[in-house]
């Protein structure tokens, strides 16, 4: 299994700057052919790193949660990844291998790795391999509610996880979970969707959760709120509340996708 990332580099001169990129009041599109050498963000108190910030917190927009695209030389990392103290994590490993320790516990990560972060965890996270390691990487502030303990942090992969199919579509829909959507402690889910070749969301999801979509694999045509926008992996899309959405794949490979979604809490008045 293979999980796209962010290609880097530059076009060459001969290529059009006409593309795929749009923001709308409902909806943006950041493609992967945008996701370059000169758009890569550094942070204070890494080393060996770089990133492409994908989604961040925006005034009416979405403004539950950030997602960046982390990518670390060999021996790169940071002993203090996080500097918000209230902000939960979720790390999905797309390539390479990723070392993270958790409160005191080590875990090797491997492509398809995925580990949550609560907000109350001290950890690190490094490359202790000889090749480049890329991690998707979610952040949310998390909400606390009376009477619910914080989420525990765990470490699992996408291989560990069997997918849930979704009920009356043949098995061609299903939802890799990674979280019990029951357990009320967790105020975020990070899935990953799969639709198998001719798979489908049948009806325009309308609903209050915010999305990230980072297209891991395939292609589809995806509806955002009226317009049908074709997208392949790599293309990252993000979605105000209530913007509807729908997609029908192509190509003859699945569709795969990391989602991000705000689940459980009231809401703010």
């Amino acid at each position: 299994m293979t999980y796209a990332f962010p290609p880097g580099g530059l076009p060459d001169q001969s290529v059009s700057p006409e593309g795929t990129a749009v923001f709308t009041e409902a909806y943006a599109v950041v493609p992967a052919v945008t996701q370059r050498d000169i758009v890569t963000s550094l942070l204070p108190g890494w080393k060996g790193m770089r990133m492409w910030v994908l989604a961040r917190p925006l005034s009416g927009f979405a403004e539950t949660f950030s997602q960046y695209a982390v990518e670390l030389q060999p021996a790169g990392g940071s002993d203090a990844p996080e500097t918000d103290e209230e902000a939960q994590s979720v790390v999905f490993v797309a390539a390479g291998q990723v070392t993270l320790n958790i409160d005191g516990s080590r875990h090797v990560l491997d492509a398809g790795g995925y580990a949550y972060i609560p907000p109350d965890a001290v950890w690190t996270v490094w490359n202790d391999s000889d090749a480049v390691s890329q991690f998707h990487w979610i952040r949310k502030r998390y909400v606390g509610a009376e009477g619910v303990d914080l989420p525990e942090a765990f470490v699992t992969s996408d291989q560990a996880v069997a997918p849930t199919e979704m009920p009356d579509c043949d098995g061609v829909w299903a939802t890799t979970r990674f979280v019990d959507p029951d357990d009320l402690r967790h105020d975020m889910h990070v899935n990953i969707v799969t639709f198998q070749p001719g798979g489908r969301i049948p009806f325009a999801e309308t609903h209050v959760m915010e999305h990230g979509l980072y297209v891991l694999q395939g292609s589809a045509d995806y509806l955002l709120n009226k317009d049908w926008v074709p997208v392949v992996e790599g293309d990252f899309m993000w979605l105000r509340a209530f913007c509807p959405q729908a997609c029908i794949t192509t190509g003859d490979q699945p569709f795969r996708y990391l989602l991000y979604k705000d689940v459980n809490r009231h809401m703010p008045l």
